[in-house]
């Protein structure tokens, strides 16, 4: 778990408020508007590397400045629900439909009325009751070698279960929360039952034992152990930044008409239930989901925009347009701990 900057008052002032005492009057944070907030607290789970920019640039514009707490999803909530009504957190941030959803679910973040989000955010790619907001967009597709399986044998993710594909599949564990999503999904287009039946015949394909990272997934197609798998699309394009020869490309799944489209997940965003400066917190959410913020939050992870309306990666624009499925990225959080039931049962482990 990291905090920067680590002046010694802020730190004092987050550790007393996971401690059972009040909080410090001298943390500077405790102001109720965003007309007194010169620091906002934002805990996420996203890489520091790529929030950082953001914060920086943020602080530029506006002069409030962004002290931040990085860890895993889990453990940041687990510390905000410790925390309750001594938060200093205004902010939380990370990935996946379903960590957002649990944090609903669990009564961390609050309502947001923008008309901003809502013109900015898709639908579909936010809380139905606007707790969270998706900022970039991250679709987990089918990837394969075209040497080894041409574009024109691959059709959709259910297709991948056919026999035709025994041996040639490479796949990431069950525990990645990615696939947990992507079955709900799947779950909530094709019912349990037909969902079980194309994991079990994805097993049945498996080239080699799941891989602990959609990063051994593309080297493993890369190197000929597999021809075809499904990975988030940035994972990829990190890759051909470093060996653009890579034998390896995306392949947009599910497109033909009546077909529910290419999985998309989101990172997201949402103003803590207890955040001391609640106003300022939209307002910073707003400028995250707009222009030159919206490029950089998605951009620097080669990420899909969620605001429709800002320009994509030149590399990942690349791989051209696809259609997307539309259920409510909700729906993979509602949905998690049924698939990683069905998973179980399919014998993916």
């Amino acid at each position: 778990m990291r905090l920067l900057p680590l002046t010694a008052v802020i730190l004092a002032a987050l550790a007393a408020c996971s401690a059972d005492k009040p909080p410090s009057s001298d943390a500077g944070t405790d102001a109720p508007s965003s007309d007194a907030a010169t620091e906002l607290v934002v805990y996420t789970s996203r890489n520091e590397q790529l929030l950082k920019p953001l914060f920086d640039r943020y602080t530029e514009e506006t002069g409030v400045k962004i002290t931040y707490l990085t860890d895993k999803a889990p453990p940041l909530m687990e510390r905000l629900k410790a925390e309750g009504s001594r938060s200093k957190a205004d902010v939380f941030i990370t990935v996946d439909a379903g960590n957002l959803w649990q944090a609903t679910n669990m009564d961390l973040l609050q309502p947001v009325d923008s008309q901003r989000l809502r013109d900015n955010i898709p639908e579909n790619l936010r809380d139905p009751e606007n707790r969270w907001f998706g900022l970039s967009v991250r679709a987990r597709t089918i990837i394969h070698d075209p040497a080894e399986a041409p574009a024109d044998t691959l059709s959709t993710y259910e297709d991948l279960a056919d026999p035709k594909w025994k041996g040639k599949l490479c796949l990431r564990t069950s525990n990645s929360v990615y696939n947990q999503s992507l079955i709900a999904t799947m779950m909530a287009s094709l019912g349990a039952e037909k969902t079980e039946e194309v994991v079990r015949g994805w097993v049945a394909n498996l080239a080699a034992p799941p891989m602990a990272s959609d990063n051994e997934v593309i080297d493993a197609i890369a190197a000929g152990r597999c021809a075809v798998g499904i990975s988030n699309t940035y994972y990829l394009g990190r890759a051909l930044r470093k060996d653009e020869a890579l034998p390896v490309t995306v392949f947009w799944p599910n497109q033909a008409e009546g077909e529910r489209g290419v999985h998309v997940n989101v990172s997201g965003a949402g103003v803590t239930r207890h955040a001391p400066h609640p106003q300022a917190a939209r307002e910073f959410i707003e400028w995250l989901s707009d222009g030159d913020a919206q490029e950089l939050f998605a951009g620097e992870n080669l990420e899909y925009p969620a605001n429709p309306k800002i320009a994509t990666d030149p590399l990942i624009k690349a791989w051209g347009d696809y259609r997307q499925d539309l259920i409510n990225v909700s729906q993979a959080g509602a949905m998690q701990a049924d698939a990683v039931k069905l998973m179980d049962r399919a014998g993916y482990r």
